[in-house]
């Protein structure tokens, strides 16, 4: 199929600037993904029949525009690299790429974070309220208008009296030597 100079220049001046967009990729990616689209171009022309610029037009405006489209393929890669790698450290950073793509992936990042901070403070929770089991806890109190009030400490601090700590156990009462109050 032959292409007029005015198409060809349409379908160079798509490619070029989705090529890019895909900095970022390894360049054997980026030359597959060139490559297959300049195909799927070139295939739908030929399906059309018709090698005119409003044919060009059609086919490159069913894509969508060049730099959304190497958006899309620029979070797939970085979302194969995350589920193929086992390393921590790479997931972590394609994790932050994938953020500074998408807003899904700044929201991923986002609630990945605050889950990391609920663990951790579980965690010195854990740690903590065998050492200090009258005031590391979660607490939770009635007011003297009997609104219910929670308190949590992770350290030291004043608990307030006549609470209930949400996270003791009867088995810690007997491991620690303490009644609950």
């Amino acid at each position: 199929m032959s292409t007029a100079v005015g198409t060809q220049e349409q379908i160079e001046s798509y490619l070029s600037r989705l090529r890019a967009g895909l900095r970022g990729l390894n360049e054997r990616d980026a030359q597959d993904i060139m490559e297959e689209l300049r195909s799927h171009i070139t295939d739908k022309m030929a399906m059309s029949g018709a090698v005119t610029p409003a044919g060009i037009d059609a086919v490159l405006g069913g894509l969508g525009s060049p730099e959304e489209l190497a958006r899309q393929y620029v979070t797939d890669e970085v979302l194969a690299r995350t589920q193929a790698s086992r390393s921590p450290l790479q997931i972590i950073k394609n994790t932050f790429r994938w953020a500074s793509l998408s807003f899904a992936g700044l929201f991923v990042v986002l609630g990945s974070l605050m889950g990391y901070a609920v663990g951790l403070l579980l965690l010195l929770w854990a740690v903590l309220k065998p050492l200090h089991p009258r005031t590391a806890g979660l607490w939770v109190a009635r007011n003297s208008t009997g609104d219910i009030s929670i308190s949590v400490h992770v350290w030291a601090g004043r608990v307030v009296p006549g609470s209930r700590d949400v996270l003791r156990k009867p088995c810690m009462n007997q491991w620690t030597g303490r009644l609950q109050n």
